[in-house]
């Protein structure tokens, strides 16, 4: 049957609007499957949730679509047909993007006028807000994403909960690799939205032409290949939040629609005349300088007022010394889990080569240096050879001689590798090279090891030449 939001599931047409259309005004994610378990409707928060359109969740079987934990014990719907009961538990789902979602997943038995059953609805709803994200009584800071014991990252801590409660606009600023990302989810999920979708779009990630269509949807013919309506990222965060990452990449023509829509909140799908008012929040983040691009004519000078109204800027990793060690120990955890080892941490050596490398990356680079490290460890502590080269050679000379436990000669020799090691592809490149040695060239566990997908593996290792 062909997926529309006008579908009526057999034995309950009754109703005086076509389901999709009730389904859609749920601001929980809702699924309807068909007895064969695949999936005949999925509402508009459950689409914002997965990152998968109506379209592409058409005749699919559920566990392809939210890729949850408990698909790998047995299905639950099997369950809940046999017992003519429903079923809760918390689960977890993996959406689009890739990104592990916690939910409390709940299914139900539709049954028919003849009782019957007709069909299952599958309800979905995000938890991530219910967790405790901030306690400022601790002596350390472990938000969600966010790490740091740092004044700047206390300072970001407290300002967080503030921002959440109002509904203003937020530019984030601050270089690469800082963590805006994460602070615009802690602003969604300390927010009274927490609920509703949080919906990320990248605004130098598509041309001018698809951007437009992504952000504010276009109607069937529009343009060539607009072969059905699409609602767009604002509406699909009704009731929640839209972030904007990059914003200083959106093109000019674009910034005039964003900032008429932050103006009234209403949306103008492309080849359509007709308004759909939404309720969103709009968070921006730039590692760019906005004013100089305003002086220079690239950015739209009432834009940026308007979307200036709450700032939030994010040091980089080189002032914030003081959440090194905090940070290492958390990405360690991580990748100790991930990878199944059981390093103790870092050498006193080690520790001195990170804290002498400026990190233009930031935090993310950090976290690349630390999985690197992990992967090539060989023993229960990470000394300075098993750091990228590229990293050792920032440290000056006159320290690498004041570094103690044979970490003079570790990074002296780290020094005079191969001069073709010194970026994190080239890392990257020789830690997939000498996982796929170790597991004999069989890509499945080599994925495994790495903490990649195969098709990631597969992509990287096309990437770096090492296949056809």
């Amino acid at each position: 049957m062909p997926l529309s939001r006008g579908l009526h599931v057999k034995g309950l047409s009754k109703l005086p609007v076509a389901l999709g259309q009730v389904l859609d005004e749920i601001p929980l994610g809702v699924m309807v499957l068909g007895k064969d378990r695949r999936v005949m409707l999925v509402n508009r928060a459950l689409e914002a949730m997965t990152g998968f359109l109506v379209q592409e969740a058409s005749g699919i079987p559920c566990h392809y679509l939210l890729r949850g934990n408990l698909c790998c014990h047995g299905c639950q719907i099997k369950d809940v047909e046999e017992t003519r009961r429903q079923f809760c538990s918390e689960a977890n789902i993996i959406n689009k993007n890739r990104q592990k979602i916690p939910v409390r997943l709940t299914i139900s038995p539709i049954f028919d006028e003849n009782g019957e059953l007709a069909a299952f609805l599958e309800s979905v709803e995000d938890t991530r807000s219910q967790e405790a994200p901030y306690d400022d009584s601790a002596e350390s800071f472990l938000s969600g994403k966010l790490v740091g014991v740092s004044q700047e990252m206390r300072r970001v801590f407290k300002i967080i909960p503030v921002i959440a409660q109002t509904d203003s606009s937020v530019l984030i600023t601050g270089q690469t690799g800082t963590g805006k990302d994460a602070v615009a989810e802690a602003i969604h999920h300390a927010s009274g939205r927490a609920k509703g979708p949080f919906i990320k779009i990248n605004c130098g990630a598509l041309p001018e032409a698809l951007l437009e269509s992504e952000l504010f949807g276009h109607q069937k013919g529009a343009f060539t290949g607009a072969v059905e309506n699409k609602p767009g990222r604002f509406r699909l965060a009704h009731n929640g939040t839209v972030y904007l990452t990059e914003i200083g990449d959106l093109p000019l023509s674009l910034q005039v629609k964003l900032l008429s829509f932050l103006d009234d909140k209403v949306v103008y799908p492309l080849g359509s005349t007709k308004g759909y008012s939404v309720d969103v929040r709009v968070i921006a983040a730039t590692h760019r300088n906005l004013e100089r691009m305003v002086r220079e004519g690239s950015f739209r000078e009432d834009l940026l007022f308007r979307l200036n109204v709450i700032r939030l800027h994010l040091p980089p990793l080189v002032h914030r010394h003081e959440d090194m060690k905090m940070l290492k120990a958390h990405f360690l955890q991580t990748y100790n889990s991930r990878f199944s080892k059981n390093i103790a941490g870092f050498s006193e050596a080690a520790g001195q080569v990170l804290l002498s490398y400026p990190f233009p990356g930031n935090v993310r680079e950090l976290r690349n240096i630390v999985e690197y490290a992990v992967n090539v460890c060989d023993g229960n502590q990470i000394r300075p050879d098993h750091l990228p080269a590229y990293i050792v050679e920032h440290v000056p000379n006159d320290h690498v001689n004041d570094l103690t436990e044979n970490g003079s000669s570790q990074v002296q020799s780290t020094i005079r590798s191969d001069p073709g090691e010194i970026r994190w592809a080239d890392a990257e490149r020789k830690m997939i090279m000498d996982t796929m040695l170790k597991c004999q060239g069989r890509k499945h566990d080599a994925a495994k090891i790495l903490g990649y997908c195969r098709s990631t593996l597969w992509r990287k290792m096309k990437k770096y030449g090492m296949i056809d």
